[in-house]
């Protein structure tokens, strides 16, 4: 059995973790209720824009546009959306294993756009191809960042070094629980929606090519901003759980060690007494 310092040393220990592990809790705590109510008044226009985007084309028959056209080039972009911190439980390595473990991606076919470091790091150390990198945006999403990554992948993409854009993020569904996600942003996968009874194609004012030019860059940047702002959500929840989960145990392994120490303690006088005792007969 451990001595009765070492047993005192470890509980104190074990407390020190408690108190940092329960400040990170609130800390984490007070975020997500920002990051919530901006994940969910947002969570809708975002959804919206998508589906809108993808009927509407689907309505406007053939369109010769560079965002809409298929490309010969077979690498994927892909928009990592990562934290910049670490103790948040499985939320950064979901997101690694959602690509990794992705039998339709193919890793010397992937370029990699990060946002978060967490991310960043775990794909250089498998040896994916690295874009460029925006890890300081998820700090404090704003929509310029958004901006600059959906121009950096469409000028890729329209130069036919990426032939598809893909973004993956966690969507924040509620406090506890939060869905890893890979979503396809081009090219966009476009389905007849015109029934027998409405065959007309729907017309653009300005000119097609111009409306989608206006259209495709607005519809990207909303949803990689979308989804910058539910990560975010996802994060700060997924590390108020696992600092949660911390202190409890924290809290268990300081009852176990204060049980522990009492029976060391309590050994320990029944010994003094012993040797007390039989040091009194000796000399009676």
């Amino acid at each position: 059995m451990a001595s009765m310092r070492d047993i005192k040393r470890r509980k104190g220990s074990v407390q020190s973790t408690q108190q940092i592990t329960k400040a990170m809790k609130l800390v984490s705590t007070v975020k997500l209720q920002r990051s919530k109510g901006r994940a969910e008044r947002s969570k809708t226009y975002f959804r919206c824009m998508y589906d809108t985007v993808v009927s509407m084309l689907s309505r406007a028959g053939e369109i010769n546009h560079p965002f809409l056209q298929p490309s010969q080039s077979k690498k994927k972009g892909v928009i990592v959306i990562t934290g910049n911190r670490g103790l948040a439980g499985g939320y950064n390595s979901n997101i690694v294993k959602l690509i990794k473990n992705n039998e339709d991606f193919d890793k010397d076919d992937i370029i990699i756009y990060s946002v978060g470091r967490k991310g960043k790091d775990a794909f250089a150390r498998l040896g994916y191809e690295m874009g460029e990198d925006y890890s300081d945006a998820i700090e404090e999403p704003i929509y310029a960042d958004a901006m600059k990554i959906s121009k950096k992948v469409l000028d890729d993409f329209a130069a036919g070094e990426i032939g598809e854009i893909y973004v993956a993020y966690t969507a924040f569904k509620n406090t506890v629980t939060h869905i890893p996600t890979l979503l396809k942003l081009l090219p966009i996968k476009i389905e007849d929606e015109r029934n027998d009874d409405d065959k007309a194609i729907l017309e653009f004012e300005p000119e097609t090519e111009e409306a989608v030019e206006l259209i495709i860059p607005k519809y990207i940047t909303s949803l990689i901003y979308g989804a910058m702002i539910e990560s975010v959500a996802s994060e700060n929840g997924a590390r108020m759980q696992a600092m949660d989960s911390a202190t409890s145990n924290a809290e268990e392994m300081i009852s176990k060690l204060s049980l522990l120490y009492n029976r060391a303690r309590q050994g320990s006088i029944t010994q003094e007494l012993t040797e007390i005792i039989a040091g009194a007969e000796a000399i009676s």
